[in-house]
């Protein structure tokens, strides 16, 4: 029987990551008995205090055992961990260098929403992909600039590395570990079970761009604010970078550097926010909606809304509008 441990931090975090985990796989493992099967897993909650406050003490977390009892695991769960990142990590070494060890020696590791913070402090991510919480990437770009982070993405599997978007969607990627592990039929019931939606591979649509604004460079602080209030209209780099007194090439170098975008992708997620605002809100029909935010080709348009959201703008304002609806 394969060994998976539910890592329980030090710290106030997010109960639902541990609880979700540990009832998908426990049904998972019933499910696979009722065949004849031995369990897949000994489940085991694993941490380094005997227990843990959640939600200012309104509830509590006893975990099985403590992590240094756990000699060998074959798959981690990192929790989504506090928002007080800094404070999170410090507090959670231990947890990070068993994690370390025990990916080293063979186990595979899968981090929930913000536990990829935990995870990336072990120095594992590294030159791997990874996603997270879309509104958590500023702050995890600057922490961690050597991971290659891709908030559009709802699961990553490298190397025996899983790593998931946010809050709720952790669900989607114990589906898809349930299916890894156990087998596609195990996976369908789980999903039937706790109605979770399989196969879905983007968070692009629940996104909420408001750009990267953290970073020390002054120069692109002020072209993201003329791209921003400029949104109507179609700019080149070339009259971006001009604008600037900055030759192009180092201007796009600077603009990556700082924000994750190039300034054409910048430009595009500030023009389609703004529309998904405007579907979302108002009768406005897709064309209005199109010229409103600098766009006179509908083609192009509908690529792009498609490329950062992963919808149609139509099938965006049917799902968002309210009164489409009607």
């Amino acid at each position: 029987m394969k060994h998976l441990t539910i890592i329980v931090p030090d710290g106030e975090n997010n109960l639902s990551s541990i609880v979700g985990p540990y009832k998908i796989f426990t049904r998972a493992n019933e499910y696979w008995k009722g065949f004849g099967k031995k369990e897949v897993f000994n489940i085991q909650l694993a941490g380094i205090s005997k227990k843990i406050e959640f939600y200012q003490g309104l509830f509590t977390v006893k975990p099985h055992t403590n992590i240094s009892e756990i000699a060998k695991t074959n798959l981690i769960i990192i929790p989504s961990i506090n928002h007080n990142y800094e404070k999170a990590l410090k507090g959670n070494k231990p947890l990070v260098d068993w994690i370390t060890k025990q990916y080293k020696e063979g186990a595979a590791v899968a981090s929930i929403c913000t536990g990829a913070f935990l995870l990336a402090s072990s120095g594992l991510l590294n030159g791997k992909t990874c996603s997270t919480h879309w509104a958590a990437a500023e702050n995890f770009r600057q922490m961690f600039p050597e991971v290659n982070l891709q908030t559009d993405n709802l699961i990553t599997d490298e190397n025996g590395i899983y790593t998931n978007g946010g809050a709720y969607s952790f669900l989607n990627l114990m589906i898809y570990l349930v299916e890894k592990y156990y087998d596609r039929q195990t996976a369908i019931y789980c999903s039937k079970v706790f109605q979770i939606e399989m196969d879905r591979n983007s968070q692009s649509e629940f996104a909420i761009f408001t750009g990267q604004k953290r970073h020390g460079d002054e120069l692109v602080k002020k072209a993201q604010a003329y791209i921003e209030n400029n949104m109507h209209e179609k700019i080149s780099v070339e009259h971006l970078s001009s604008q600037f007194s900055v030759g192009r090439r180092n201007f796009d170098r600077r603009f990556v550097k700082a924000t994750g975008n190039t300034p054409v992708e910048y430009a595009q997620r500030v023009k389609i926010e703004s529309a998904k605002k405007a579907l979302e809100t108002s009768r406005k029909t897709i064309n209005e909606v199109m010229y409103e935010v600098g766009y006179s080709d509908v083609k192009a348009f509908r690529e792009v809304f498609r490329k950062v959201t992963g919808m149609s703008p139509i099938e965006y304002k049917g799902k968002y509008n309210k009164e489409a609806l009607v």
